[in-house]
């Protein structure tokens, strides 16, 4: 059975939508804008393009990478060579610049959680992520905290009435810009 791993940069308050400069959030490029670049911090991102298997996002996230991720082929060569998945009951078709294997519901993630391969690696898709921890299918997390309240926005966890989920802290350290890496695994 292969790890599902969601892998996220997360406010303080637990926002994870616009990390990186989409136009449609007001605190949009917040990693970026006012906290100062650590490298080190950063590490974890070449270690899960190493490690991944394949690559699960949801329908936004898939359509706001395919038409950038194919052409930064050093910083992405790793993702952009695996096998990439999409969680979608509206999705019809794969966008021909960055092919990927469509899937219409949890069900299909859980079976694909059954195959043969390396960790499956979820990046972005608040709303996905929220929905497979929800139905737990989540095994670990990598998340980097950054150090801002953001008040609105897309969080990483749902507001569903849920069990309690324990998690057992396997990795973290807190770097001078203040950033937070946390990795963790999902206790069953």
């Amino acid at each position: 059975m292969r790890d599902l791993i969601v892998t996220a940069f997360m406010s303080l308050d637990g926002v994870m939508e616009a990390p990186g400069g989409e136009p449609s959030h007001r605190s949009s490029g917040w990693t970026y804008q006012d906290i100062e670049f650590d490298p080190a911090a950063y590490e974890i991102k070449g270690r899960e393009q190493e490690e991944a298997g394949a690559m699960l996002m949801g329908r936004v996230s898939y359509e706001a990478f395919a038409p950038v991720w194919p052409t930064m082929t050093e910083e992405f060569a790793g993702y952009n060579a695996m096998p990439r998945y999409v969680v979608s009951t509206t999705l019809v078709q794969e966008d021909p610049r960055w092919p990927a294997t469509i899937l219409g519901s949890l069900e299909e993630v859980a079976t694909l959680k059954e195959t043969e391969g390396g960790p499956i690696i979820v990046h972005g898709s608040a709303t996905l992520g929220a929905a497979l921890a929800d139905a737990g299918l989540v095994d670990r997390y990598h998340l980097l905290v950054f150090p801002v309240l953001l008040g609105a926005g897309k969080r990483l966890f749902s507001e569903a009435d849920q069990d309690k989920t324990m998690l057992d802290v396997v990795e973290s350290e807190t770097y001078a810009n203040g950033i937070t890496k946390i990795v963790a695994n999902v206790k069953r």
